[in-house]
């Protein structure tokens, strides 16, 4: 009996992902958490000076990251609002600036939407680790009849039996400042008008930093092309930038990179 007891066991093991705290957290810069973590090499982010329209986030993110890095309190942050203008960038960007002095004190992982349920192994695996982390999840969003998984991600955050380790902090970003979507029905609820809403607020105020990205003005995205292109040593034209911007029907950080990596296309630039 213990022959086939053993193949069986054996098997299982096999089928089994590896759990969160099988990872050397001290050896990367930045790790991908899914089933299993992954160590990634290198950041990949723009340089903080490279994101324009957007210096009163950039101050907020950059100091909050910095004061975890050091160990000091720092906040959860919810970046929120209008695509392309540079949230998980400058979540990435940051967290690679505060490694410039000590590489080993902070660690940015980011973490699949559909391993949310994870989540509170992998903060009970960090918080055994000597170094700090800013546990990133990229384009939050949860669909109409999911409780649990805003529910589940408010107790993580705030209020939960175990409390959080002081090493890690959550970084969220999503288009919508109540990761959750809201209608118009809820206003006209007779009974309790408000309890629905609130509840979806509640998980957004559960964020000591919520933080919002806004569709970028003209002069804006004009300036954001302008770095770019600078940094790069490319000439540009500001009516072929705006003729670029029109066709795609938004003015974005987005926009303005695909623009730049059009002008250094046609210029035979490797980028």
């Amino acid at each position: 009996m213990s022959d086939p007891l053993e193949r069986i066991a054996a098997a299982l093991e096999r089928l089994s992902p590896p759990q969160p705290g099988a990872a050397d957290w001290l050896s990367a810069p930045a790790y991908v958490w899914d089933a299993a973590p992954r160590a990634v090499e290198a950041i990949a982010a723009p340089a903080l000076a490279l994101l324009q329209g957007i210096d009163p986030q950039k101050a907020l993110v950059t100091e909050n990251v910095a004061r975890l890095a050091a160990g000091h309190a720092a906040h959860d942050m919810l970046l929120w609002g209008a695509r392309g203008m540079g949230k998980s960038a400058l979540l990435r960007a940051a967290v690679r600036a505060a490694q410039e002095a000590d590489p080993a004190k902070i660690a940015l992982v980011q973490v699949a939407p559909e391993a949310l349920n994870g989540l509170s192994g992998l903060f009970t695996a960090l918080g055994k680790v000597d170094r700090r982390f800013l546990v990133f999840i990229d384009d939050l969003g949860f669909e109409d009849g999911d409780s649990a998984g805003p529910r589940a991600l408010r107790s993580w955050l705030e209020g939960g039996v175990e409390a959080r380790p002081a090493n890690v902090r959550l970084a969220v970003t999503s288009n919508r400042r109540a990761i959750v979507p809201r209608h118009l029905s809820e206003q006209d609820d007779p009974i309790n008008p408000r309890d629905a809403v609130d509840d979806k607020l509640a998980l957004a105020d559960r964020f000591g930093l919520s933080i919002g990205f806004h569709a970028c003005s003209q002069d804006e995205y004009l300036a954001i092309v302008a770095g770019y292109a600078a940094a790069l040593g490319l000439a540009f034209d500001e009516s072929a930038a705006l003729e670029w911007a029109k066709r795609r029907g938004a003015r974005s950080g987005r926009v303005a990179w695909q623009f730049v990596t059009e002008l250094a296309g046609r210029a035979g630039r490797a980028l």
